[in-house]
């Protein structure tokens, strides 16, 4: 929950905007700012205070405890201008907030915390357990000092400028060793215990033994990721309030599925009580792994018979590989998804004049792998090799990646053993038709007058079914040097079910500072005048030119608009 506090009338309208936006992430506290200030710290996570920074650091002063536990705190100005984070950057999400209420208020975000300022991920900010010497090994990523990372495990993780060797070490680990000096340690989360349990197994025996198994492998508890178990136990209080108490999801599985996992101990006893032969051993082996820990029985003190069993296993990470749409070239058309897989990413795979458009936007320590015109295949498949690696991949295309772009081509390469993320983007298509009116309004069609990939012939038979289904068409890749015959070809075959007269829209450069635009018709058309960075769009019959817009009926009904 979000605690409001305001002062001022002002400060009240901005606080009301929040609130309203926000119904169900905010309170409201009146009374005097003091008292307000005081009952929000203790209750709410975060508080957005539209009081003077220096008040608020007053009021606040007597009240901080430990940064990872403080509630997040940002500041708006009297004038709405800013939206200050200043406690809990990281540990209570006053970076993030403040970028929130900036966007909501138009206010300009104010982040002080170093990292954030420069762009390198906060070591506390990864999603993971952190332990060890942050703040030394922040400050030597921040100065360019030598940073090492040794990764155990291979996980997907954000840029982080390392070297080969240095006096200061990142690893990656889920093992229970402690950190050494000038050394941070993450714990991802790689572990699976699979638990099962008889009829009213106390969570007490659940929970120790799910610990002290973990624990005798030299593993840490802070790599645990979920509990696995068969469906007909997804009540059993011992193993719900298990879970609830190591602070992990439960997650449950079929009978039948845990029936199909081969595992070193099969037993009778579940297969008669629940029907699968492993329980502990097979919940945590489904979703693949290694098996680091077989059954195990608990231990009671009382000497009567174990009521729970758990194995554990080291499941590691998939690749992530995300398809992104840049959008048509405009920085304000560009997506907030896009921006932030962009900053994800710690390889960035592209075509070099695409990279060059968002290099501005990755962090330090982004690999950035480039090439030319041509090198789509190749592309797509660097980008899957690197995933494999289980690196954090972002695959660049122009417009909708999907759209004549790098989406297919790399999931074509792609196989289930990574993660595949599609960002969407402003195709060409769409921007020209923002341009030119509304000429998207009814049925449209994109179609490539590149025949590079594919036969002229069925390009002709795909406009030649658009003319005579009189639908709009949007023509990428019009004409090129070495291509300057087929744009003229497939409009003659429009020409053939359209009037001379039927608009069309022409598009240099869309969003970009040339862009260009004009509208003519079928027949003024010159085609010398289109080349590969221009959009064509020619409207269908029922298409009009009104106040040099171009626009296309939704189809309920037209009434003609005299000239």
């Amino acid at each position: 929950m979000i605690g409001l506090i305001s002062a001022t009338a002002a400060g009240a309208t901005a606080r009301d905007r929040l609130a309203a936006a926000w119904p169900d992430r905010t309170r409201v506290y009146e009374g005097p700012v003091g008292d307000a200030v005081r009952a929000a710290f203790a209750e709410c996570e975060q508080l957005v205070c539209f009081l003077a920074t220096g008040a608020v650091v007053r009021l606040l002063a007597p009240l901080l405890g430990d940064k990872r536990t403080d509630p997040g705190v940002v500041c708006v100005d009297e004038g709405g201008r800013f939206a200050v984070s200043l406690v809990g950057g990281h540990g209570g999400g006053a970076n993030e907030l403040a970028v929130e209420v900036g966007e909501l208020l138009a206010a300009q975000p104010v982040v002080t915390t170093a990292t954030d300022a420069v762009g390198v991920p906060g070591l506390d900010t990864l999603g993971f357990p952190v332990e060890g010497d942050v703040a030394g090994v922040s400050r030597a990523l921040l100065d360019g000092e030598p940073v090492a990372l040794d990764a155990e495990l291979a996980w997907p993780l954000p840029p982080l400028k390392v070297s080969a060797n240095g006096s200061y070490v990142i690893r990656v680990t889920d093992r229970a060793a402690e950190p050494g000096e000038r050394e941070v340690v993450l714990r991802p989360p790689s572990l699976v215990v699979g638990v099962g349990a008889s009829k009213g197994a106390p969570v007490d025996e659940v929970v120790g033994l799910v610990e002290s198994a973990v624990r005798d492998a030299g593993l840490s508890l802070k790599s645990l990721a979920e509990l696995a178990t068969v469906d007909a136990k997804s009540d059993e209080p011992g193993i719900v309030e298990a879970a609830q108490r190591l602070g992990v999801p439960l997650v449950t599985y079929s009978a039948e599925e845990l029936a199909a996992v081969e595992v070193p101990n099969p037993s009778e006893a579940p297969l008669a009580a629940v029907g699968t032969p492993s329980v502990a051993e097979a919940a945590a082996l489904v979703g693949g792994g290694e098996l680091l820990v077989p059954k195990r029985k608990s231990e009671r003190a009382d000497g009567q018979p174990a009521m729970a069993t758990c194995a554990v296993v080291r499941r590691l990470a998939r690749g992530r590989l995300a398809v992104v749409g840049l959008g048509p070239g405009a920085r304000d058309l560009l997506t907030p998804r896009a921006k932030a897989e962009l900053r994800r990413a710690a390889v960035l795979v592209g075509l070099d004049q695409y990279v060059d458009q968002i290099r501005d936007l990755l962090r330090p320590g982004t690999l950035v792998l480039e090439s030319g015109l041509g090198a789509e295949e190749e592309r797509a498949r660097t980008a899957v090799a690197e995933a494999r690696k289980g690196q954090a991949v972002a695959l660049i295309g122009s417009g909708d990646a999907g759209v004549y772009a790098m989406a297919s081509p790399a999931l074509a390469e792609a196989s289930d053993d990574i993660d595949v993320v599609g960002v969407p983007g402003v195709t060409a298509a769409l921007a020209a038709a923002a341009i030119l009116g509304a000429p998207l309004g009814h049925d449209h069609v994109s179609i490539s007058l590149s025949d590079l990939h594919t036969p002229w012939e069925v390009i002709e038979r795909r406009v030649r079914a658009a003319a005579e289904a009189d639908i709009v068409v949007t023509f990428y890749n019009p004409r090129s040097r070495g291509r300057d015959w087929q744009l003229p070809k497939a409009l003659a075959i429009l020409a053939e079910h359209r009037e001379p007269g039927t608009p069309v829209g022409v598009v240099r450069n869309a969003s970009r500072p040339d862009e260009s635009s004009r509208l003519t018709t079928l027949a003024a058309l010159d085609p010398a005048t289109v080349d590969m960075m221009t959009v064509v769009t020619v409207g269908n019959t029922a298409t009009r030119d009104i106040a040099g817009r171009m626009v296309t009926p939704r189809g309920y009904r037209w009434q003609e608009v005299a000239e």
